[in-house]
C-alpha cells in the first residue's frame, strides 16, 4: 500500500485513509506534532496546517490540512492538495496556454525571438516535440501556464561555482587585489577538501537553478583531487546541464591523467555533462597553455581561457601568447575580453572565437566594459556569464540588465547594442552558440533538448504588462522563475526547488567556510589522501 511519508517535523503514527489521485479524503492521527521547520506553517486559531512537501508514492504534493474532531479523536483532515511533481524526464508534458512562448527561433514565431502568443509547448522525455497553439495529446500531463511566459533556459557561459565560498570578499579591490585577498591562499592543498568543494558548489547550483539557468560552465581551478571530486558530485546531483572546464594548473602528467579519467568515467556517460580544458594565456604559463591546447584538441573539446580581463593584462600580450601556443581553433572560448583593440576584434571574429561576457563581475572589479557593440557588429558569438564570487549572487536578469545598461551609460546612447531583444538571445541561443551546443539547446526548436523555463509575471515587481518582453530584462527577478526543466526533468516547480534540503546545504556551506577560516590561521597541513575519480567523480 502506498502511504504518505516524509512529512517534515510531524510524527504520524497512523494513516486512516487515503484516496490516491485526487487525495480527496485522508487524515493523520498525530501524536505531539512539532512545527519547528520554517517551511511548515500551523495556525492554532483555526487549526489549519500547510505542508509544502508531502510525498505520496513517487509524487510530491503541496497540501493544506485542518484539525478536526473525527470519531472522538482530533485529526488533521486534508482540505486540498496540489501536485508539485511532474514527469522527471519521462513521459509527455504540455505547457498549456502561455501568454507568450519565446522560442528564440525566428522560424517558429514572430520576430527574431520567435514569439508565439497564447502558445503551448509539448515535450516528451528529454526532447521538445512541438510548439504552437492548441496542442493536444491524450497521454500528456498538462501544466496550465495561463498568463505566464515560456522560454529556453538561460545558458551561463562562465562561472566558478565554488566561489560562493568567498562571497563579499575583496569588495574594494580590482581583480589583482581580489585574487590576492580572496583566492590565492585557497591554493593550499589542505584548504578546500572534497566536503568543502561539494558544499559550496552544491549551494551555487541551487542559486543558478533558481534564476532559470539550465546550462552552466564550471571553470574549475580544482587544485586537489578532493576539490575535483566534490565539485563533480555536486554538479551530478544538481540535475543541471553542465560543462566542466578543467584548468591545467598543477600536476603535469598526473593532471592530464586525471582530466582523461574524469572525461571517461564521469562526463562521457552523462548525457547532460560536457568537458572543456581551461587555461591562462600569459607568457609565464605558456608551456602549460600549450599542453592545454594540445589536450583539448586530442579530446576534441573546446579550450576555455580568461582573456584581457584587466587593462594590465595587455603587458603580457595574451593574444600573441595564444598564437604561439597554437590555441586558435574554431571552438576557442574567451572570458571577459574587455580590453580588445579594433584589430584584435577583427582578428578574433575571423578566427570564430566565442566570448563569455561577464558585465556584473567586470563592473564589481573595476575591470572595464566589454566592447559589446563592436564585437556584435563583427559577428562574434557572445553569451553571458555569472562569474562566481565576483558576481556575489546568481541573477541572470540583473546580468542582462547590466549588460544593456553599461553600454548606454558609456556611449550616452539608448539605441546601442545590446538591445533588450539581443540580450535575451545572448542569454539563451547566444550562450548555446558560444558553447557549440546550438543544435542541442538555446531555443525551443522541436528536436532540441527540453531545457525550458516558465516565468510567473503577475507579481508586484513585474505587473502590469505594458511591454512584457522588455520587462523580462528590466523587471525580471529569480523569484519570477516558476518552473525549470533540464532535459525534461523538473528542477523547480511552483517556485520551489524540488527534492532539495536547502537548509542543510546552506549549513554545510557555512561549516565549510568556518573550517577554512580556521585552517588559514594555522600552518599548512596535510592534504586529503584522495585520487581523482576515486569516489566515482
Amino acid at each position: 500500500m502506498k502511504y504518505l511519508s516524509k512529512v517534515r517535523n510531524i510524527k504520524a503514527r497512523k494513516l486512516r485513509r487515503i484516496t490516491l489521485g485526487a487525495l480527496s479524503a485522508c487524515w493523520f492521527a498525530v501524536a505531539q506534532p512539532a512545527f519547528g521547520d520554517d517551511k511548515v506553517t500551523y495556525n492554532p486559531l483555526n487549526g489549519k496546517l500547510h505542508l509544502p512537501e508531502v510525498h505520496v508514492g513517487d509524487d510530491l504534493y503541496e497540501a493544506d490540512l485542518k484539525r478536526e474532531m473525527i470519531d472522538g479523536s482530533m485529526r488533521f483532515v486534508l482540505q486540498k492538495a496540489e501536485l508539485l511533481s511532474v514527469p522527471q524526464g519521462t513521459g509527455k508534458v504540455i505547457l498549456r496556454n502561455a501568454a507568450l512562448v519565446i522560442t528564440a527561433d525566428p522560424k517558429l514565431g514572430e520576430g527574431a525571438l520567435g514569439v508565439i502568443e497564447n502558445g503551448d509547448v509539448l515535450f516528451e522525455n528529454d526532447q521538445i516535440v512541438k510548439v504552437g497553439q492548441n496542442i493536444t495529446d491524450p497521454d500528456a500531463t498538462v501544466i496550465d501556464v495561463t498568463g505566464k511566459m515560456v522560454l529556453p533556459g538561460f545558458v551561463d557561459t562562465h562561472n566558478h561555482l565554488w566561489q560562493s565560498l568567498i562571497r563579499g570578499c575583496g569588495a574594494d579591490k580590482n581583480v589583482g587585489g581580489w585574487i590576492g585577498e580572496c583566492t590565492a591562499t585557497l591554493k593550499r592543498p589542505d584548504i578546500i577538501d572534497e566536503k568543502s568543494a561539494y558544499a559550496t558548489v552544491r549551494l551555487s547550483t541551487l542559486d543558478v537553478i533558481a534564476t532559470g539557468v539550465t546550462t552552466v560552465v564550471e571553470w574549475t581551478h580544482s587544485y586537489t583531487p578532493g576539490w575535483t571530486n566534490g565539485s563533480l558530485r555536486a554538479l551530478e546531483e544538481s540535475g543541471l546541464r553542465y560543462v566542466f572546464a578543467y584548468y591545467i594548473s598543477v600536476g603535469g602528467e598526473q593532471r592530464i591523467a586525471d582530466i582523461k579519467c574524469v572525461k571517461e568515467t564521469v562526463i562521457d556517460p552523462n548525457p547532460v555533462a560536457y568537458m572543456q580544458i581551461g587555461g591562462h594565456p600569459t607568457r609565464s604559463r605558456i608551456e602549460r597553455l600549450i599542453v592545454a591546447a594540445d589536450l583539448a584538441q586530442e579530446l576534441k573539446v573546446p579550450l576555455n581561457v580568461h582573456l584581457l580581463e584587466n587593462i594590465e593584462d595587455r603587458d603580457d600580450e595574451p593574444i600573441k601568447v595564444l598564437e604561439d601556443a597554437g590555441a586558435f581553433k574554431p571552438t576557442l572560448i574567451v572570458n571577459h575580453a574587455v580590453h580588445l583593440t579594433d584589430d584584435e576584434i577583427t582578428f578574433l571574429a575571423e578566427k570564430d572565437v566565442r566570448v563569455a561576457h561577464n558585465p556584473l563581475s567586470n563592473m564589481r572589479l573595476a575591470s572595464g566594459i566589454m566592447r559589446f557593440p563592436d564585437m556584435h557588429k563583427a559577428g562574434m558569438k557572445i553569451g553571458l556569464g555569472l562569474d562566481g564570487g565576483t558576481n556575489d549572487t546568481s541573477d541572470m536578469f540583473a546580468t542582462m540588465k547590466t549588460a544593456v545598461g553599461l553600454q548606454r551609460a558609456l556611449l550616452l546612447k539608448a539605441d546601442v547594442s545590446p538591445t533588450l531583444e539581443e540580450i535575451l538571445l545572448a542569454a539563451t541561443m547566444g550562450g548555446a552558440q558560444v558553447l557549440g551546443m546550438e543544435d542541442t539547446i538555446g531555443s525551443l526548436t522541436p528536436g532540441k533538448q527540453a531545457d525550458i523555463i516558465v516565468l510567473k509575471t503577475d507579481t508586484v515587481n513585474f505587473a502590469p504588462h505594458w511591454h512584457p518582453i522588455n520587462q523580462i530584462v528590466l523587471n525580471g527577478r529569480p523569484s519570477n522563475v516558476e518552473y525549470v526543466f533540464v532535459n525534461g526533468r523538473a528542477l523547480k516547480v511552483k517556485g520551489k526547488l524540488l527534492g532539495v534540503p536547502e537548509k542543510e546545504i546552506v549549513q554545510a556551506a557555512e561549516q565549510a567556510v568556518q573550517r577554512i577560516k580556521d585552517l588559514l590561521q594555522q600552518p599548512e597541513g596535510e592534504p586529503e589522501k584522495l585520487e581523482v575519480c576515486s569516489n566515482g567523480g
